[in-house]
């Protein structure tokens, strides 16, 4: 399966059925690793006899041409140690890297970058040019092979300001306050359904992959069609992002955002269990990054509206 960020796809993560003893436990919220669906390398070991990645292992450096087996046992069934093998904490570290950035560049463009409120066009076009550029990023990272830490860093940084010029323009001039409301939002829907995956209340499968995927697709397409619209035609385009139906929109937008957020926890537990490289603990906080950027911005919208409207 993949994630619903187009960054964070799987790298063909596999593991045998248990190691050390011990069976490989269900995932919360997901099949069980181990089980025909949950590895999609059940049924055999990839590492037993000729290694399928000899020759061809993007992770190889230098001449090094095989894949260790991260669960291979010593002659006394110990476990070999697996250092180089993604773990929760590189993704709590990384993600926490990556927004750190983003928060202190979006600081920064709040205090110092300048707001013309006379000019609202001019402030807009700063946040438009380090958005454009930090989608340029994005993209670039999208199709490379490996994780780069620069490039995500980057991004974030860019994306910071990005941030930090709209919430500033929005809680100043259109609804005080939207900015620390719609960091609450984001951080309630982050933790309500991270609670609700590790309870099992939310079933990551390919069901509810697709599903996500193909309303998301209509959702950035309607968007796509609204904005050209308000580019040629002016005004608030087909009226998506506006009054009644922006509000509800809005709603859709922070729900997309909250099932991404669940693909994102199940992309990051399954590269843990699969013994995934550390370096996809970069991708990991990549695309819970921009994922958290798109609640965040949805609610900021959603505010500006609800309270634009009193």
């Amino acid at each position: 399966m993949r994630s619903s960020n187009p960054v964070f796809s799987r790298r063909g993560f596999s593991r045998d059925n248990g190691h050390a003893q011990f069976n490989a436990a269900p995932q919360a919220g997901g099949p069980a690793v181990g089980t025909q669906q949950g590895n999609p390398y059940a049924g055999g070991n990839p590492y037993a006899g000729q290694n399928p990645y000899a020759g061809q292992n993007p992770y190889a450096q230098g001449d090094q041409q095989t894949y260790a087996n991260p669960y291979a046992q010593d002659q006394y069934g110990v476990q070999a140690p697996t250092t180089d093998r993604m773990t929760m904490d590189d993704v709590v570290m990384r993600t926490a890297t990556t927004l750190g950035t983003l928060i202190v560049t979006a600081a920064l463009a709040w205090w110092f970058l300048p707001i013309d409120p006379a000019n609202m066009g001019k402030s807009y076009g700063i946040a438009i040019g380090a958005g454009l550029v930090a989608m340029v990023l994005a993209l670039v990272q999208s199709f490379k092979r490996k994780a780069s830490p620069a490039l995500i860093l980057a991004y974030a940084a860019l994306e910071g300001v990005f941030l930090g010029v709209v919430s500033n323009v929005v809680d100043n001039y259109i609804a005080n306050g939207a900015a620390m409301q719609a960091v609450i939002g984001t951080m309630a829907v982050f933790t309500a359904v991270l609670v609700a995956y590790k309870a099992g209340w939310i079933r990551v499968n390919r069901r509810f992959y697709g599903f996500v995927m193909a309303a998301a697709m209509g959702f950035v397409l309607l968007m796509a069609v609204n904005l050209l619209f308000a580019v040629f035609g002016g005004g608030d385009g087909l009226g998506f992002r506006s009054g009644g139906l922006g509000i509800i929109f809005g709603i859709i937008g922070v729900l997309l955002g909250a099932c991404f957020l669940a693909l994102d926890f199940k992309q990051v537990e399954d590269g843990i269990a699969y013994g995934a490289p550390r370096e996809e603990s970069w991708l990991a906080a990549f695309g819970l990054t921009m994922t958290l950027v798109w609640i965040y911005l949805e609610f900021l919208r959603l505010i500006a509206i609800l309270q634009g409207d009193d």
